[in-house]
This record gives C-alpha cells, structure tokens and sequence, in this order.
C-alpha cells in the first residue's frame, strides 16, 4: 500500500471531488466508511445528498470556525489529505477493512491518536474498490493545531504493517538516502534539447567517476573543471571549503544563467563533508619497480568483501559497500570498450544499493580504494582476463550485498542490487569468454587432467562433480598444469584457492576456482625446501580426505543447486 498527502485549504472543495461522479469518470459509488465518531452524514448514501454535504461540510469546519472566532491563528492549509491505494494484485478489501486501516492511519500520523478524545475531525471516503481518501481538518478539540509532523513517514510504516496484517504485497520502501529525482521540467527541457539524461543525472554520475578516480579532495578539485562542468567552490569566511557546486555547460535558465547544482542536492554522499571523508581515508596508489598488480590487488580485496559483511560491524561493512561501488564507477574507464555499456550500467544501478542510514568508516577499505585509483592511471586492456577475474569476485560480492540489505530490510537497496548482479553477470559472460576459450584449447593431455581430476576430488570432495562436469574444466585444467610447469605445486594452490572463500554461492566452481589459481600463481614458486615443509603441512589434511573410488559419483555427494551463473 502506498499514502499520498496533501494540504488545502477549503475542505468543501475537496469534499466536491470526492463525491463527485459527472467530471470523475472513475468515482463509482462514493460513500463514507469511517468517520470521527461514526455518525457523520454520509452524502453518498442520504437522501438529500446536497444537505448531507452542507451538514458533513459544516461539522468539518465546526472546530476551524471556533478557532478564528476567538481570534487564534489557523494554518494557512488548515486541510489535510491522505489517499490510501492499495497494489493492483491485491484482493478488494471490504469497507470494515478500509475503515480499520483509515483509524489506523489518523492514529499513526497524530491526527487523531488513539484515546484521544480532542483529535481532529476527519472522514474516509471511498469512491473506487482499491482506494480510499481520508480528509480531515487540522484543528483539535481542544482548538490547537494538530501535531502531524513527518506524517508521511509515519503514514508509510503504519501502511507496512498493514501489508503484513492483512497479506497484502509487501511495497519496496526507501530509507530517505536516495538521490532526488529529476523533476518533470528536467526531464522535459532534456528531451526537447536532445539530451538522453538531465543535466542532474549527467553530473550525479560524472562527479561519481571522479570520486571514484580521486586520492585527496585537492585532486578532486583539480579534476572537476576538466569534466564538461563548471565549477564554484564555496568557502567559510576563514577561506576553508564549505562545499562545492556545478553546472552543466549549457544548461541555462530563461535568463540565460548556469543552473547549479550542490553536491548535496545530486546525492546525499556527494556532500564536500562526505566526500572528504572518503577521500582522506584513501591509501596512495602503489608505486615502485616491484609494486604488485593491481587487477590482483583489487580482486583480492572485493572477494573479502562478504567476510567483512558477516561482521557484527555495520559501519565497517558500508564502507566497503561503498567502496565496491567506486570500484564499478571508476571501472568502466579502465575496461576494454565492447564491456563497457554493461559497466556502467552496472555502476549506475548499484549507486542506489552505495547508500543506508548506516554511517560508513572509510577506514576499513582502504586496500580496494587504492588498488582502484592504481588501475585507473594504468588502465589494461589485453584479453580481458584481468576484468573477467575482477568480474568473478564482483559477482560474489553482490550477493553478500544484497543479503546483508536483506537483513537490515533495506528493501531498495536489495532491489538495486539485484540489478546490478544481471548486469555484472553479463558483463563478465562477455568478458570471460575470450580467455576461458584460450584455456581451454590449451587443455593438456589426458594424463595430465586425469591427475588433476584426482586431485579436485580429493582436495575438494564437496564440489569435485560440479566441476568436473563443468563445461569450463579444461580451462582449470590447463591453469593447474601452467602451475606446475612453473614450480608450483598444484595440489597446495587448489586447497589455498578453495580455502580462500566457499563455493557455495558460485555457479561454476570451477571458474571461480581457474581465476584464484591465476592470482595464486603470479606470486614465484617456492623453493624445495619451502615445497617439502608444504607437503609436510598437508599431510594431516591428505589423510583426513575420503579416499576416492572407482565410480566417484558413489563416493561423493551430487553437488547442490546454486545460485550464479
């Protein structure tokens, strides 16, 4: 169920439209189903309809009336309006029911509270099956003005309750957190100047991508002008900055001047306040001849995402949150063109699922923030094996996402991600394919697989049929066999690969497990030594394994459904 409320002014106007069934098409039998008292005349069903609304007109405005009588200030809009609708697939509630929810309403939202017996005058009336309006005015018994304040939030969680109580579809509800919406007139000047997005959408998303790329607020800054935008910084009267506004170049009014926006009208993280504190929580891009790769860097810290989501700390969680969406705003610019429409599509659908109630501590990512700002002053190209690795653990941690919104009932956020998962999936469909089929002509020769079949199934028993009958097997195949070639031994790297996070989620094992080999095996082997102080260390986990059989598929269980690709 969703509220609408609105102010008036006269009360016999609205009583006219809501009774009304000559201009109003759709207003099919109006009649009353709750009241103040319960004794209202009702002109839908009286005799003299044009008596009973004079009467029922006359006992709204009876309070109104007495208030400017004795000469005490009345609101300027002393009507308060709230239709009631319910969803299209929800059953037609009978009048009792609409009567309870129109009570249920008044009480929440302080017009007339419960036990009180100097709350506001108010009727509901119904005039279709799947809504009603409640129309009341605003001055009590006691000829004060009503407290009603936020009686569209209270409004709204009654009416949550309601969809529980009486089965009805549960509304995806927002946290107030999310960026404002282009106006009609926005949307409209857009299309008659030819632009596909408003000017507010435009800057939201560029000021994004700039955040994202950026290390300190001064390079934030310098980077702005640079963007199609002017820029005006906003400074205290000791000359520190105070916050920031843009304009679209272009973007004029009738008088031909800039039309601004503030930071903070674009999205309430894009605050100079807000931005500062992310920014001054950034590590400095890694440099040096030996530095290590970011792509490896940044998929690394996006898989421990969902470790840091099944904390018992919130704050630590969002920032991560809110760094894996600068990591999809700023990836775009480092991808390869054919994947990038799906990236930012990607990043423009997560930028809802970035922000909750929940204040971030910056601190606690800095590790992805970095590896991001290194990837985007040394942006790859190639196969796109890099991306489709990134992509891999992007995926996985979307769906820890959207659990830990679900646990927190963030109902727009979940929805967002939801979006956004399609759009990675698809993302990484495309940027996966290219490598994973050059793996997989590679594929080495029978000896070799039948070995690393063996020790799939001994190192992870709980996913061995899965990925083994993985169409994409060969291609961990020739990564286990590149492994060993270089030195490194392929039973030790499957057990830290499968070790480093579950598989439960992935769809495919298997590739999951070809990407994390492939970090795995950029680090140098080891060294005899090191090697035989591993295999020592293994034993005691080797000898706990189920021993295989001939027929595996009787030696293990079947593998569980999942729930990616």
């Amino acid at each position: 169920m969703i509220a609408k409320i609105t102010r008036g002014k006269a009360i016999r106007r609205l009583l006219g439209y809501l009774y009304d069934t000559v201009k109003a098409k759709d207003h099919t039998d109006p009649h009353l189903v709750a009241s103040w008292d319960g004794f209202a005349p009702d002109p839908g069903r009286e005799q003299d309809p044009k008596a009973a609304m004079k009467l029922l007109t006359q006992a709204l405005e009876l309070r109104l009336n007495q208030a400017r009588g004795k000469g005490q200030d009345v609101p300027e809009q002393p009507v308060w309006q709230c239709s009631v609708r319910a969803a299209p697939e929800d059953p037609v509630l009978t009048d009792d029911q609409w009567a309870d929810i129109a009570r249920r309403v008044v009480a929440a939202t302080g017009i007339a509270p419960d036990g009180d017996p100097d709350g506001c005058r108010w009727v509901a009336v119904r005039h279709a099956d799947d809504h009603i309006h409640i129309a009341a005015t605003t001055i009590r018994g006691d000829l004060c003005t009503a407290r009603h304040w936020n009686d569209y939030l209270r409004a709204d969680k009654e009416l949550e309750a309601v969809e529980n109580d009486y089965n009805l579809r549960i509304v995806v509800r927002g946290d107030r957190t999310a960026a404002k919406r282009p106006t009609r007139a926005e949307t409209e000047k857009a299309h008659r100047t030819g632009r596909r997005r408003t000017p507010r959408e435009q800057l939201r998303t560029t000021i994004r991508t700039i955040v994202a790329v950026s290390t300190s607020p001064e390079e934030f800054f310098h980077l702005l002008p640079s963007s199609g935008m002017k820029v005006e910084v906003l400074r205290f009267p000791s000359g520190d900055i105070r916050g920031y506004k843009v304009a679209l170049d272009g973007d004029t009014n009738a008088e031909g001047q800039p039309i601004w926006f503030s930071g903070s009208t674009l999205a309430p993280d894009l605050s100079y306040p807000q931005i500062r504190a992310r920014l001054t929580a950034t590590e400095p891009p890694a440099t040096g001849p030996r530095r290590p790769n970011p792509w490896h860097q940044a998929t690394a810290a996006t898989e421990r995402i969902p470790h840091h989501l099944a904390g018992t700390d919130d704050a630590a969680a969002q920032a991560h949150i809110t760094a894996f969406a600068e990591a999809l705003d700023a990836l775009p610019f480092c991808a390869p063109t054919e994947l990038r429409p799906q990236l930012r599509q990607a990043a423009l659908d997560f930028e809802r699922a970035s922000r909750s109630r929940i204040q971030a501590d910056h601190h606690h990512a800095r590790a992805l923030r970095g590896a991001i700002h290194t990837i985007a002053r040394q942006p790859t190209g190639g196969d796109g094996a890099a991306i489709a690795m990134f992509l891999d653990a992007a995926i996985l941690a979307a769906m820890a996402i959207q659990r830990w919104h679900a646990a927190r009932h963030h109902n727009q956020q979940v929805e967002a991600t939801r979006h956004t998962l399609a759009d990675l999936q698809a993302a990484y469909n495309q940027a996966a394919a290219a490598p994973l089929a050059e793996l997989t002509q590679r594929r080495p020769p029978r000896p070799a697989t039948e070995r690393h079949a063996q020790r799939i199934r001994q190192t992870i028993p709980t996913h061995a049929n899965q990925i083994l009958n993985d169409p994409t097997w060969p291609a961990l195949a020739t990564t286990l066999t590149d492994a060993e070639t270089a030195g490194h031994d392929p039973t030790h790297l499957l057990r830290q690969a499968a070790d480093q996070r579950a598989l439960d989620d992935a769809r495919s094992p298997a590739q999951v497990l070809t990407w994390r080999l492939q970090r795995l095996t950029q680090r140098p082997a080891p060294s005899l030594l090191a090697r035989a102080a591993m295999a020592r260390s293994d034993a005691p986990a080797r000898r706990s394994q189920p021993v295989a059989t001939a027929d595996p598929s009787q030696a293990y269980p079947p593998p569980s459904h999942s729930r990616r690709r």
